[in-house]
């Protein structure tokens, strides 16, 4: 079985289970993302959500992304990590009072608001600063990402965004909203999303609303497409690095551009998902009427993903090179959903048996909960090592 370069020796002085980070790939990975959005004149901003181990948010800041953040303690992070307020947007369905006064004490760059009570509460939170607040529109455009149903986020029936029909209104609305200054518009389709015609889709759709915002005379400064990319979670060894050339370049080619706007990205699983594992350790091997479990120190409270979605992860026993056997890979939590794969073939496995839960840079140690009062798991990039 092919499976990724670990440093096993060092691995082996480190508690588990714990989250391991490889440097050399996220800064790949980080690359090509800047050298495509300069090829064509786009911003992107890290979706911290994905991931906001605060050395990997480090890293980011350096190579000069901006921050997508979803609440108060996320702009927090992205501002001590050294993102600039002037590249953070904020988005979520629910910014609290505190959460948008801190928004607006830092001057970050734009909140993407999601609903006409939103846009009232930043209104007359900026008023009483004496602020007038940067806003987008987050405009549902109901396509369909053809992905699972608890990460698509554009359909009209979905609790994120505006709903389309409505946009006369809340553009009259806006007029009478003298501390908001109205400079774009944001989509967000969901996540994972791996049918790349899903995207071309949403370029039609943003160049048919450009088309209503100019009839009511609105110039848009920005357009903020969101993120979704996927990766790909079988073969992380093969193709470490999303389609970021396709990607970009389906919106160069379709998505018509008004002089002096500018395309925001909002990227997240696409950059941290196949730089990160989960590395734990075999506990024991149980043998049953037909089928042998593997049982680790890791459960859904380290890694979610597979309880909550039914997600795919690839799991390599990185201490054995002996033939394949199949084995149900189970964690030690009082859940019958506290499952990481069933029947998954592994080289012939043994209690002590270090095994690596693949693409889990996104989505996992974020998650991570004290259920059955577990302690947290630890992030450690390879450059710590």
């Amino acid at each position: 079985m092919i499976k990724g370069n670990f440093p096993i020796e060092k691995f082996k002085n480190i508690e588990t289970p714990f989250y391991y980070y490889d440097v050399e790939l996220l800064n790949k990975t980080l690359d090509l993302v800047k050298s495509e959005t300069e090829k064509y004149g786009y911003e992107a901003h890290y979706a911290v959500k994905a991931n906001a181990n605060a050395k990997i948010l480090r890293i980011i800041a350096q190579k000069g992304l901006g921050a997508d953040c979803v609440s108060g303690g996320e702009v927090k992070a992205a501002i001590e990590a050294g993102i600039p307020a002037s590249k953070i947007a904020f988005a979520g369905v629910g910014k609290t009072d505190w959460e948008i006064n801190l928004a607006l004490d830092y001057d970050i760059f734009c909140f993407n608001v999601e609903s006409t009570p939103e846009m009232e509460i930043i209104n007359e939170l900026a008023a009483a600063k004496n602020k007038t607040a940067r806003i987008a529109l987050r405009v549902n455009p109901n396509i369909d990402a053809h992905t699972h149903h608890h990460v698509t986020t554009g359909l009209a029936e979905n609790k994120f965004g505006l709903d389309v029909g409505n946009l006369d209104n809340i553009i009259a609305l806006l007029k009478g909203l003298k501390n908001l200054e109205l400079i774009g518009i944001h989509f967000h389709l969901g996540s994972q999303i791996t049918d790349l015609s899903v995207f071309e889709n949403l370029c039609v759709f943003i160049n048919e609303l450009q088309n209503r915002f100019e009839g009511k005379g609105i110039n848009l400064k920005v357009i903020d497409v969101g993120g979704g990319l996927g990766v790909n979670y079988e073969h992380p060894n093969h193709i470490p690095i999303a389609d970021f050339e396709s990607y970009f370049r389906i919106f160069n080619k379709y998505l018509k551009l008004r002089a002096g706007q500018k395309v925001h990205f909002e990227p997240g699983r696409s950059i941290v998902a196949q730089c990160g594992s989960l590395i734990t350790k075999v506990t024991y091997v149980k043998k049953g009427i037909e089928k042998q479990f593997a049982i680790v120190d890791a459960g859904m409270t380290d890694l979610i993903r597979p309880a909550l979605y039914g997600a795919y992860h690839r799991i390599e026993n990185i201490t054995s090179d002996k033939p394949a056997q199949k084995y149900d890979v189970v964690g030690p939590i009082c859940e019958s959903s506290d499952v990481f794969a069933k029947d998954t073939e592994l080289n012939e496995t043994k209690r002590g048996d270090l095994l690596a839960l693949r693409s889990a840079g996104a989505y996992g140690e974020i998650m991570a909960s004290r259920y059955n009062l577990r302690r947290l798991p630890e992030g450690w990039v390879s450059t710590e090592l």
